[in-house]
């Protein structure tokens, strides 16, 4: 049996963790089974290196970012491999390079295109355990690039799919997925199991457990996911296609405050501007979610949208620098907004949902700036300051934990 297991970051913090996180490998290594393990930076090394990368150039170019925070993975690979050896146990440690993950060229957010599993499979062979950096890969000019915050879980997909693994194991902080955050929401209740398209979505609007390309390659390629603490023996969270037929309402409320509003006014109401707004964002690779046009006067409309917020600068430069090809008399942002979501395969077939959740909001009294749906999420756009108050009303007028 070949797994695949991932941790993050808090999982392998300090020596002690280090060695909890070789241990549980171990186990399955001396079970019989192939073992591949794809580690995140140690605790909050990302975190550092970013700070520390501002204190030179305040905007620093994005390959050089990425040269600098592949460094993180590197650190903690080789240390667990040191670990595992001092515990009598051959384990090597392989970098994106020497695995040969290949990805495209968008630096700080790029996409893998295939992975070579030649070596890994030699060292497989050979019976050691496997370490690999995650969140990392290279591109066609050997230059090093990341795969966005959170890339470490798309690693260990995209791996489990490239080895045709017997199981992919994703172990973070917290015991698999909650109906909300249990940080925020104490009475959250942890899921048994969650379909792919309801964890992409809770992924995608905010909720932290997994990165949402890597629930993206395992719906595609039909890797069977289990979420568990790395910190204890509880069982996790299976994310798959089908779960049981007897479905909720809505699995869970997200909250997501890197979120930024770019509101363009008094555009020309005719077509193709639309297109050349969101082209633009898009050459330049920026994601945008939330969409709303209001017809103004005089021939005229306004369009507002969100973008991540750690994009909005990039956003507004973009837009700013063909504001006249826009026709925009005013291009305008805003931050300290939040994206509050539910989502549930249920609510497509059940009328309601909206009108209960707005209820919610209107009884802690708080302002709707911008709504968006799908057929199984509806996301409102507010202030940052009431979010978590938002999700705790949402979560208990759907009574998610006693479900």
């Amino acid at each position: 049996m070949l797994i695949v297991k991932k941790f993050g970051g808090s999982s392998v913090a300090d020596k002690d963790r280090i060695f909890n996180v070789a241990k549980r490998c171990i186990e399955d290594y001396q079970a019989g089974h192939d073992v591949v393990v794809v580690l995140s930076a140690m605790g909050k090394t990302t975190d550092g290196l970013i700070a520390k990368a501002k204190e030179v150039n305040p905007r620093p170019s994005k390959r050089e970012m990425d040269m600098l925070l592949s460094t993180g993975e590197q650190v903690s690979v080789a240390m667990m491999a040191m670990a595992m050896g001092s515990l009598g146990v051959p384990a090597i440690s392989l970098n994106a390079f020497q695995v040969a993950m290949h990805t495209n060229s968008q630096y700080g957010n790029s996409r893998l295109k295939r992975i070579d599993a030649e070596r890994i499979f030699t060292e497989l062979e050979n019976r050691k355990i496997v370490i690999v950096t995650g969140f990392q890969g290279v591109n066609k000019y050997d230059d090093l690039t990341t795969l966005g915050r959170g890339g470490s879980d798309t690693t260990a997909v995209a791996l489990a799919a490239a080895l045709h693994a017997d199981a992919c194991e994703i172990f973070t902080d917290v015991d698999g997925v909650y109906t909300a955050d249990p940080r925020i929401v104490p009475d959250a209740r942890k899921m048994d199991e969650i379909t792919y398209d309801e964890m992409l979505e809770l992924a995608s609007l905010g909720a932290k457990v997994l990165h949402n390309r890597s629930v993206e390659l395992a719906k595609k390629y039909n890797v069977q996911l289990v979420v568990r603490s790395s910190l204890n023996r509880n069982e996790g969270t299976i994310v798959k296609e089908d779960v049981k037929m007897e479905k909720m309402l809505v699995s869970g409320v997200a909250v997501d405050k890197n979120a930024a509003r770019v509101s363009l006014i008094g555009l020309k109401d005719e077509p193709g501007i639309a297109f050349s707004i969101f082209n633009e964002l898009a050459k330049k690779g920026i994601n945008v979610d939330m969409i709303l046009q209001s017809i103004g006067r005089d021939n005229t409309k306004d369009i507002s949208f969100t973008v991540p917020g750690t994009e909005l600068q990039n956003a507004m430069d973009a837009l700013n620098a063909k504001k006249e090809n826009f026709t925009a008399k005013q291009i305008t942002s805003r931050e300290n907004v939040a994206k509050v979501s539910v989502v549930g395969a249920g609510m497509a077939t059940n009328p309601g949902v909206a009108a209960k959740m707005f209820e919610a909001l209107y009884n802690a009294n708080i302002n709707i700036k911008m709504i968006s749906t799908s057929e199984i999420r509806i996301t409102v756009l507010i202030d940052e300051k009431e979010a978590d108050r938002a999700m705790k009303y949402i979560h208990d007028i759907f009574d998610l934990a006693s479900n």
